[in-house]
């Protein structure tokens, strides 16, 4: 909720490095809780565009679709770097969010999708980037999905891996599902299956 007392100053923003993301770095003063305003900060933030995450569950079979896919920060820290995930995208300009989670659906995991069902947005990390994700679930049919897909010109190698929802909860359980926006997809699924199992089985 937009606080009409709380300001920010902004004193210069430049951007210091433009590649396949950007980085902008700001110099700025806001509010404090007990008053007035801060002494001036930096900051640097990385700008690399808003995201939309899809969850595709079967109610029929009771099984999530998820994809599995090299993912660059795990590696760099020296963790495994095949991550567990579920199907996203950078949105592009003047793209709808349902079109982007159709077809990102059909790129990485090779399935068609329907009730798409909006869950939450959420940052990806606040304290540094500017990235917004929206999520969704989505119904599919599990017993259609399989494979290795992605775009090719794009660098992707993503493997389509079907759970059926309880060994979903143990991957996220034990740490096989680590990736933040798939935890937060996994766990409203879990707060709303019963539900969305009445409304899409009706």
């Amino acid at each position: 909720m937009s606080d009409p007392d709380r300001k920010v100053d902004v004193i210069e923003k430049t951007t210091v490095f433009q590649g396949y993301y950007r980085v902008d770095s700001y110099r700025l003063r806001h509010s404090l809780y007990r008053g007035g305003m801060g002494a001036e900060i930096s900051r640097e933030v990385l700008e690399r565009g808003h995201a939309v995450l899809v969850l595709p569950y079967d109610p029929v079979r009771d099984e999530v679709v998820l994809i599995e896919q090299f993912r660059i920060g795990p590696f760099a820290r020296g963790d495994q770097p095949w991550s567990l995930e579920v199907v996203a995208g950078i949105i592009e300009d003047g793209e709808e969010l349902e079109d982007v989670v159709r077809r990102e659906a059909m790129e990485e995991a090779g399935i068609e999708l329907s009730h798409i069902t909006h869950a939450l947005d959420c940052y990806a990390s606040p304290g540094a980037v500017t990235e917004q994700i929206s999520i969704y679930c989505a119904r599919t049919d599990a017993s259609l999905a399989g494979g290795i897909h992605g775009v090719e010109a794009e660098g992707e190698d993503i493997k389509v891996i079907v759970m059926p929802f309880g060994e979903v909860m143990k991957a996220l359980d034990d740490g096989r599902i680590n990736a933040g926006p798939a935890i937060i997809a996994v766990q409203w699924l879990a707060l709303h299956r019963d539900e969305i199992r009445l409304r899409w089985l009706d």
